[in-house]
């Protein structure tokens, strides 16, 4: 049976775990020098109609590292949903490679073009999650701080795709999570009732962040919504993390940022580049979560 990556609730903890664990191995291996060629003969379709820097160099490299090739097809290219019917799209491409990441707009069009796949489709991003950051993520919390089921987390910003993929890993890792977000600005609220278990909601950042043990943000102004900058850094003003809010997290708290961060808006200079922060491990720990979970849905014999 062909398994996709569409959210984190496709795979167990049990094998989230175990990718996190393959992901740890990957990169002591690429620090020493060993090369992989468990992707020999392999081709990974990355079909974008949102722009990306981390998402497609961290795929491409991935399957470079492991011997395999990436082909990308940029916005102009892929036009997803515009165009030709992406059931066509879904049919012609999964003929031809083994493997498809795809970075969308509308979660709907993915769900789609899985139905249409004849091989794994890996979700780099629509505007409901971005499950691949969170296993980034997850790898950087446990590697700072060595656990991830009895941790507290606090989420300060907008209940955007970035807050439900946070939601997500609560449930699906056993921690608790508290989100500050604006009115009007909550996540969703199907969401929220599926996660209520492992989910605070307030709009006040410092009852979010008050002995928290990981803090994030995301951008206040997302792609698509240039439109409402002025509007969006009005409302989200005081939900700036700023070092004297860092102050109430837990002395070892770290920080993080799925990047592009704005200093000044949703985080301040100090605190993105200060010593609580682990924002460019979780960068590099996209590469080797990814290369992992590409293992996975190939299921790859190591």
């Amino acid at each position: 049976m062909t398994r996709h990556f569409i959210s984190l609730l496709d795979l167990s903890p049990n094998e989230l775990l175990s990718l996190l664990d393959r992901a740890d191995q990957l990169k002591k291996e690429i620090k020493s020098g060993q090369t992989s060629q468990a992707m020999q003969g392999k081709t990974l379709a990355l079909l974008f109609d949102k722009s990306s820097t981390r998402t497609r160099v961290s795929f491409e490299v991935g399957m470079n590292q492991m011997g395999g090739n990436a082909l990308f097809l940029s916005p102009a290219d892929a036009q997803i949903g515009r165009g030709e019917p992406i059931e066509d799209t879904a049919r012609v491409i999964s003929s031809m490679v083994d493997i498809i990441a795809i970075r969308t707009g509308s979660h709907g069009n993915i769900i789609r073009f899985t139905e249409y796949s004849k091989v794994p489709v890996i979700n780099a991003l629509t505007d409901f999650n971005h499950p691949c950051q969170l296993l980034a993520d997850m790898m950087t919390v446990r590697e700072r701080l060595g656990r991830l089921d009895d941790i507290d987390v606090a989420y300060v910003g907008d209940g955007n795709n970035m807050c439900h993929s946070w939601m997500i890993a609560a449930r699906q890792f056993g921690f608790n999570i508290k989100i500050a977000v604006p009115k009007g600005f909550e996540p969703e609220a199907d969401l929220l009732e599926a996660c209520k278990d492992k989910v605070t909601l307030t709009n006040l950042p410092l009852e979010a962040i008050r002995d928290a043990d990981v803090v994030v943000t995301d951008t206040w102004i997302s792609m698509g919504q240039e439109d409402e900058q002025q509007q969006r850094k009005q409302v989200f003003e005081s939900f700036t993390v700023d070092a004297k809010l860092m102050e109430n997290a837990m002395p070892d708290a770290i920080f993080l940022h799925c990047l592009p961060a704005y200093r000044g808006y949703e985080v301040t200079k100090e605190v993105l580049e200060g010593p609580q922060s682990a924002v460019w491990d979780e960068a590099e720990n996209r590469l080797h979560a990814q290369k992992a979970l590409i293992e996975f849905l190939l299921d790859v014999k190591i």
